[in-house]
């Protein structure tokens, strides 16, 4: 998540209630915290303490980790390079430590040394190939 935590916005609404009286013009701190819930683009202040007191979900992968796992078919061993959550999927990076060829037509081929994909918590894609196999599977 970006933007403050519960205390920085808490921190920013006293700053801006002190600025605010340095310059004459006295409000209280309900409406500091109005203001400050305002510019991190919630409706109110209640709003974005319930958006701030949600914990993030830890993802089940760190950058460096090494990983294993099947990309359309092919078995692959790696190391992480890129890691973020976007909603409930998990958008990857992987650095093969063997180039994989990703093509299964025996007169054209296509290796790749590095991936990208899309996977859920348990590691296994959303997407799938055309026999119905998931794209990336991480092995946990």
């Amino acid at each position: 998540m970006s933007g403050p935590t519960l205390a920085e916005a808490k921190a920013q609404a006293r700053a801006l209630r002190r600025a605010l009286a340095g310059a004459g013009t006295a409000i209280s701190h309900a409406q500091a915290l109005e203001m400050v819930a305002a510019q991190h683009g919630a409706r109110d202040w209640n709003t974005l303490h319930a958006r701030l007191s949600v914990p993030e979900p830890a993802l089940p992968w760190r950058l460096g980790q090494s990983v294993r796992g099947r990309y359309l078919g092919q078995a692959f061993a790696g190391q992480l390079t890129g890691l973020s959550q976007r909603g409930t999927l998990i958008a990857v990076t992987i650095r093969l430590d063997r180039p994989i060829d990703t093509v299964r037509f025996e007169s054209f081929s296509n290796l790749r040394r590095r991936l990208h994909g899309v996977v859920g918590a348990e590691g296994v894609s959303p997407r799938r190939t055309s026999d119905g196999q998931p794209q990336l599977v991480l092995e946990r």
